[in-house]
């Protein structure tokens, strides 16, 4: 799906990744896991890639049993987030911490896979939630 980089679009994205986690059967705790990410980071897309402006979103799902597989891709100015969810020292006291990138850091922590690249002046990321209990390595039969 491709939707306008604007607040109002989420919600569009949160159905089609729910959808897609219905088609694979996750149970409730990897459906949360899978929408709350690819939420923040479409909310991050459209806040502070395109800041407001005119932008498009392209989102796309695959899913099978067990298994949802989300790639986001946009045209903002590039962004790895990974290199922003770095979370603060353990004790370090909430004035002397960084604004930003806590809910980047949530939201890669909450899923089983990522990846991001730039290429042909886009942002992909990819990001994978598998069932609880999914074995990625099923033994043959």
């Amino acid at each position: 799906m491709e939707v306008p980089a604007t607040v109002g679009a989420l919600g569009d994205i949160a159905s089609f990744v729910l959808r897609l986690a219905g088609r694979a059967a996750l149970d409730k705790g990897a459906a949360y896991r899978i929408r709350l990410a690819v939420d923040e980071l479409a909310t991050n897309i459209v806040m502070h890639g395109y800041r407001g402006g005119d932008g498009r979103i392209t989102v796309r799902g695959r899913s099978g049993p067990g298994r949802v597989q989300i790639s986001i891709t946009d045209s903002a100015p590039a962004f790895d987030p990974v290199e922003g969810c770095l979370p603060p020292a353990p004790g370090t006291p909430p004035e002397r911490r960084r604004v930003g990138g806590l809910g980047i850091h949530l939201a890669l922590t909450s899923v089983d896979e990522f990846s991001y690249e730039r290429r042909d002046g886009r942002n992909i990321s990819t990001l994978t939630v598998k069932a609880e209990g999914t074995d990625p390595c099923p033994p043959r039969p």
